[in-house]
């Protein structure tokens, strides 16, 4: 079995420093790291146990951690949410989808619809009227008990990765798109783009059944079989998650000190010491002016990341040997 783009490089920079990793065969993204010291930790996927559970249980609640984040002083998205029929009767809540629907139409639309409790980007959906809304949420309360419904904001999409005291990472992200050649069709396209993909070690990471692919499409008026003018770009996403094959345009040498501040004291006051802030603003360059929180992730893989060049891939082996050298050196705690 081909050892996970991950878990390799934990192997390399547990070596550096003379740790020992043991892989379970059957899934080789989970492993136990015995340091030097004798100290133990696991691992699986992206996932150390560097962060306190709670926080990062806090973290991936986005309704909750926006609540936070908001008491904190920093500007975040505006949205409430809304859950499903049987949870509504459960907490004797009326927030039910048909709110939802009333919500969307008093921030106006576009907003963004998404799930409460999911990662990566899954189902997060912009939606224009009526009949997307319901077909949006009804989809997401299929899967989970809650979503989100916020206002859509205009802006560039930045992830900044904090460990502790530092910035370790700063990147643009841009929504899966495909560039026209004047002869291929949309399909045609995305399967290159998918290859290209596998190529950079990225997996198959495009979900062709994917039915905001389709939406975007349809709104546009395209189809699969659709041949996109030469140099015209489509996006197929709006969700800029390079996890559903979103590109990274690397800041980390020029982000401003205003934004590398920003993202080390969220990260403090949402009690992680590893966290991966998302952040819309015109440009992570200049100094901070208006900008806007998408999320706080307390496990941020940064596998798609690594996958964009040497510069981005020795950030992450290096990012990890600091992770591991902090997990050798502290006392056992709360663990997740």
């Amino acid at each position: 079995m081909e050892t996970p783009f991950v878990t390799s490089i934990i192997q390399k920079v547990a070596e550096q420093i003379g740790a020992v990793v043991l892989l379970d065969p059957e899934c080789t993204f989970v492993g136990l790291i015995t340091f030097k010291n004798g100290n133990k930790t696991f691992f699986r996927t992206s996932r150390f146990s560097i962060n306190s559970s709670g926080s990062v249980a806090i973290a991936k609640d986005k309704g909750v951690s926006s609540f936070f984040l908001k008491k904190f002083g920093y500007k975040v998205t505006e949205g409430k949410t809304f859950f499903s029929k049987e949870l509504c009767e459960e907490i004797a809540n009326c927030r039910n989808i048909d709110a939802g629907f009333y919500y969307a139409k008093e921030l106006g639309f576009p907003v963004i619809v998404k799930p409460l409790n999911l990662s990566q980007g899954v189902f997060v959906t912009k939606v224009h009227n009526k009949q997307e809304y319901y077909q949006v949420a009804k989809k997401i309360l299929q899967k989970v008990s809650g979503f989100i419904v916020e206002r859509f904001y205009n802006g560039n999409d930045y992830r900044i990765v904090v460990l502790d005291d530092e910035v370790v990472s700063a990147y643009q992200r841009i929504p899966l798109f495909i560039i026209g050649d004047g002869q291929s069709n949309v399909l045609e396209l995305m399967q290159q783009k998918q290859k290209t993909f596998i190529k950079n070690g990225r997996k198959e990471i495009i979900d062709f059944e994917d039915y905001r692919i389709n939406k975007n499409l349809r709104r546009r008026k395209l189809n699969f079989n659709s041949v996109i003018p030469n140099n015209n770009i489509v996006y197929l996403l709006d969700n800029a998650n390079l996890s559903t094959g979103g590109e990274a345009i690397d800041f980390t040498e020029n982000i401003h000190l205003d934004f590398q501040k920003l993202a080390v004291s969220i990260t403090k006051d949402m009690e992680l010491r590893l966290a991966g802030v998302d952040i819309l603003t015109s440009n992570i360059t200049s100094p901070m002016g208006d900008y806007t929180i998408i999320e706080v992730n307390g496990a941020p893989s940064l596998t798609h990341y690594a996958s964009f060049g040497e510069v981005q891939t020795k950030r992450v082996e290096n990012l990890y040997l600091k992770v591991l050298k902090a997990l050798e050196n502290e006392n056992h705690r709360e663990k997740h």
